[in-house]
């Protein structure tokens, strides 16, 4: 009994011991950054689920393509608001900028509700992907300089890993509201997270690293293309642009091909049924950025990355030609897994790669460049599920992730390299 006991007590030290190592500071970190991501996801998921009452309300007149460019105009609200963030959180703290985050896209998500047009739908959108988009650069930037350089992939795939639970919690809110408050009632409940933001100012420190930083030097964004670094910079963005395209495309639409009649070109599923759907991929979307962290710290960043891509590449025409409800539910946590997982891994790439003085720049720059590209995904994908249908949709999706695993050629593998 002895001997099983300490068995298991050191399989749990190896699967955790990223956690056992840390300080209560990094800890608290790691606590802020994976609530933040976690309600960011929340936030901003709840539009792709109620995206099919948005598109049948009669008062808001919204088209596939107009929902798909709201989806879109957001995204570019988020590449602006990351890359300005980056720059703020290397000038002012991880801390602040953080805060200013949540309570941005807390406030406008829950104005959403309001919305009595899609032009005003589209404004609260805007401002609610300002916030969005400084979210993951900040918390990024706050745990890789607060965890040891062997475990800082694993703790920034546990904070990616709190995206999928933030997705899943959005689709428990629209089974549980939507029925009763309709899709109103359903963005109101995402006014909720701007009360972590008292729990941060208690809480969470500044990095040592970035109060020791050199001042005159923090957020120079000309430091990102110095010779030296230049192409590996470019690399990252155009990676990041494929994958974000590709997520977007995929993510953006599931509830809605999910939901949508079949004369739609969807499957036809209930509201209720849509989001046990979604909430299965959470599950698969979860385990892959767990996995991720723990093979990227194992075997190396490059490789990891470019084995989720290739796999996400063969899945998603797949999933976008199966018609049956019970093939999807099957292949559904599958796609999410290999779909989303890579993205556990950027957050360690750049922190290995670029000095602390412009770590959260680099962050949101190579992220929210990305975004810009993606800003296209969901009027482009929903154009072609208008058009040729979510089969010839989603295998674009896949051609974007084939395009990403090439990228990797000119980015380096970084494994576990200590900060500087």
């Amino acid at each position: 009994m002895d001997v099983a006991a300490a068995a298991a007590h050191t399989h749990e030290r190896r699967i955790f011991g990223w956690w056992h190592e840390a300080d209560l500071r990094a800890r608290r970190a790691f606590i802020a950054a994976s609530l933040g991501w976690m309600l960011d996801s929340f936030d901003v998921m709840l539009y792709a689920m109620v995206l099919a009452a948005l598109i049948e309300d009669p008062a808001l007149h919204l088209s596939t393509r107009v929902a798909g460019a709201l989806g879109s105009v957001t995204l570019l609200a988020a590449a602006a608001g990351g890359m300005a963030f980056g720059v703020i959180a290397d000038r002012i703290g991880r801390k602040r900028a953080l805060m200013a985050t949540v309570l941005i896209y807390s406030v406008f998500t829950a104005a959403c509700g309001f919305a009595q047009s899609a032009v005003q739908l589209a404004v609260f959108r805007v401002l609610l992907g300002i916030g969005m988009g400084g979210e993951w650069a900040t918390g990024a930037a706050l745990v890789s300089e607060s965890f040891p350089a062997r475990h800082r992939g694993k703790a920034l795939a546990f904070v990616q890993s709190a995206w999928a639970i933030g997705y899943g919690l959005a689709a428990v809110v629209n089974l549980i509201v939507m029925p009763f408050w309709g899709w109103r009632g359903v963005f109101f409940v995402g006014v909720l997270p701007a009360l972590f933001t008292l729990w941060i100012q208690r809480r969470v420190e500044e990095p040592p690293m970035w109060q020791s930083a050199s001042q005159g030097e923090r957020g120079r964004v000309s430091m990102l293309f110095e010779p030296h670094v230049a192409s590996i910079t470019i690399a990252i963005m155009l990676m990041n642009s494929c994958c974000l395209f590709a997520w977007w495309g995929l993510n953006g639409w599931v509830p809605a091909y999910l939901r949508l009649s079949t004369a739609q070109g969807g499957i036809g599923l209930s509201s209720s049924t849509m989001s046990f759907f979604v909430i299965a991929m959470q599950v698969g979307m979860w385990c892959g950025y767990v996995t991720f962290g723990f093979m990227a710290d194992a075997i190396g960043r490059k490789r990891t990355y470019v084995i989720y891509l290739i796999l996400a590449a063969m899945l998603l025409p797949l999933y976008g030609i199966l018609r049956q409800p019970a093939a999807l539910l099957v292949l559904g946590p599958f796609v999410a897994f290999f779909g989303t997982g890579y993205f556990s891994g950027l957050g360690a790439l750049i922190a290995e790669i670029y000095p602390t003085v412009v770590r959260a720049t680099a962050a949101g720059i190579g992220y929210n460049f990305g975004r810009i590209a993606s800003a296209a995904a969901p009027y482009t994908i929903g154009s072609l599920a208008a058009t040729r249908g979510f089969g010839v949709a989603f295998t674009v999706t896949g051609a974007a992730f084939l395009l990403a695993a090439l990228a990797w050629i000119w980015i380096p593998e970084t494994k576990n390299r200590e900060l500087v």
